[in-house]
């Protein structure tokens, strides 16, 4: 995780690390939502891994996804409920945690509606109940607004 990281976002991935212990993943049952610092609870999303047409379903999301989404995609496809990035590189960076069976963060910088310059890092975090194939994926998404945390530090 680069240095340039928030701070959330390298806690995140911080606890998925502990939480690996000797293994090259944790399961499922090993992420411990009142073990986490309470602000990264609503940046989380966990998403099941599919042997269907689906691919990647929505299991639990968090508040600020949702409320970002201005829906609630649990239970929908990654495809069906994809939201900012185009759904093909969201199935990408997905296929790439499966594949590699190791995290993947995807930083991206744009201008939103609004005419503010947003930085967004996601990370995928891998998870396998047996420890060799990825069966869920925890997802940690903070954005910050550049525009106004300079504003606000004038």
């Amino acid at each position: 995780i680069p240095a340039t990281c928030d701070p959330n976002t390298r806690a995140m991935y911080t606890y998925w690390l502990v939480k690996c212990g000797e293994r090259r993943m944790p399961s499922r049952k090993d992420i411990e939502p009142t073990e986490m610092l309470p602000q990264l609870l609503p940046g989380i999303c966990i998403v099941d891994v599919v042997v269907d047409a689906r691919r990647y379903v929505y299991r639990l999301v968090g508040t600020a996804v949702t409320e970002v989404r201005g829906q609630d995609p649990t239970g929908k496809s990654v495809v069906e409920a994809s939201f900012g990035s185009s759904a093909e590189s969201l199935l990408k960076s997905y296929d790439q945690v499966v594949a590699t069976r190791a995290p993947l963060i995807d930083l991206r910088h744009y201008t939103n509606a609004t005419g503010r310059y947003v930085t967004e890092e996601t990370v995928f975090l891998p998870l396998s109940d047996h420890g060799e194939k990825v069966d869920k994926i925890l997802v940690f998404s903070q954005s910050r607004d550049l525009w106004l945390g300079a504003k606000r530090k004038a």
